[in-house]
């Protein structure tokens, strides 16, 4: 190209010779250009009409030549984040699939001890809080009102810590194959849902132990069930994403699940709480989350203004965590 046009700088509207039918021929090669009857360089028109043609061939491949073609990485997109991991939803349900099967795998009780973790854990918190130190359960039985607060507790603190792991178990996946990196945190998830409707199901006696009838509330059930698988993919693909870079948070992380499960309504209930205490635990996602798995389960008031700041919260952390997972994702395979 720059033969070309060296060549045709050097030619004048009078010289129209060799110079110039050897730059017309290269513009012409550059530029793809095919013999043909109907072309004025093919048919031998004049030198100046050829002259004029051969500028314009000229600058039309000077701005093709000139022009650059920049590959860069894709900027963060929210829906076509969640588009582009839902084309690929068989591979999400064999790897939440994959979860599950290793998850049991060689062990002697299997999906027992989903219920067996919140049972011990309830058993506990009833001896010591319900009978010694006697904190308020809002009329309910503690055992219940401990039992109700840990099922989602323990499916979103397992949620989050086996999902802020997910990346870094899945480095040959990540530096050999292609596919949306935002569902290896959004499979330990899924695969928790079964642990929560198995542990689900001691809620049923434990109910009817206590002389509760449940009410229309149940149906709000399955809303705070989703709630929870909202937040808990939002949080853990953000650790994920912190836990490639920063090895730390696997260290980090089960102190800080410590502290939030403390900094949430499980084993004490919201109204014991007045003024900005109450305003900065419903700040929580999970305090509007759990207060509302209690009410679908127990007959008394939801407190929607607590709920609905959840929602609005949770739904902030997740557009948050895809947003910085899908600015940093192209780096994965370089420091996994």
């Amino acid at each position: 190209m720059n033969t070309a046009w060296l060549a045709l700088s050097k030619s004048s509207s009078t010289n129209v010779g060799w110079q110039t039918s050897r730059a017309t021929t290269e513009v012409l090669r550059l530029t793809g250009h095919r013999s043909s009857k109907k072309c004025a360089f093919c048919r031998g028109r004049s030198s100046s009409l050829r002259l004029e043609e051969t500028k314009l061939l000229s600058e039309t491949t000077a701005r093709i030549t000139t022009s650059q073609i920049v590959i860069e990485s894709g900027k963060a997109d929210f829906g076509l984040g969640l588009a582009e991991a839902w084309r690929y939803r068989e591979l999400l349900f064999f790897l939440a699939w994959r979860d599950i099967r290793l998850r049991y795998k060689q062990t002697a009780l299997g999906a027992t001890w989903a219920i067996i973790q919140p049972l011990f854990a309830m058993i506990l918190f009833t001896i010591v809080f319900g009978r010694v130190a006697r904190i308020p359960s809002d009329n309910i039985p503690y055992a219940l009102f401990a039992y109700a607060g840990l099922v989602p507790w323990t499916f979103f603190s397992n949620a989050i810590t086996n999902s802020a792991n997910s990346l870094i178990g899945s480095t040959s996946l990540i530096t050999k194959v292609y596919f949306p990196r935002m569902i290896i945190p959004l499979a330990p998830v899924l695969a928790g849902l079964l642990d929560l409707a198995i542990a689900l199901l001691l809620l049923i006696p434990l109910i009817f132990y206590y002389g509760i009838i449940p009410s229309w509330h149940l149906l709000l059930l399955p809303l705070f069930i989703l709630l929870t698988t909202v937040l808990a993919f939002g949080v853990g693909m953000f650790m994920a994403a912190l836990n490639v870079k920063y090895r730390d948070v696997r260290y980090a992380l089960p102190f800080l699940v410590q502290l939030w499960l403390f900094a949430s309504p499980v084993i004490y209930p919201l109204s014991i709480l007045r003024g900005k205490w109450k305003f900065l635990l419903a700040l929580n996602p999970m305090t509007g989350i759990i207060e509302g798995f209690r009410s679908s389960l127990v007959p008394r008031p939801f407190d929607w203004g607590t709920i609905g700041v959840s929602v609005i919260v949770t739904f902030l952390i997740v557009f948050i965590s895809i947003y910085e997972f899908q600015r940093v994702e192209d780096g994965f395979a370089d420091v996994i």
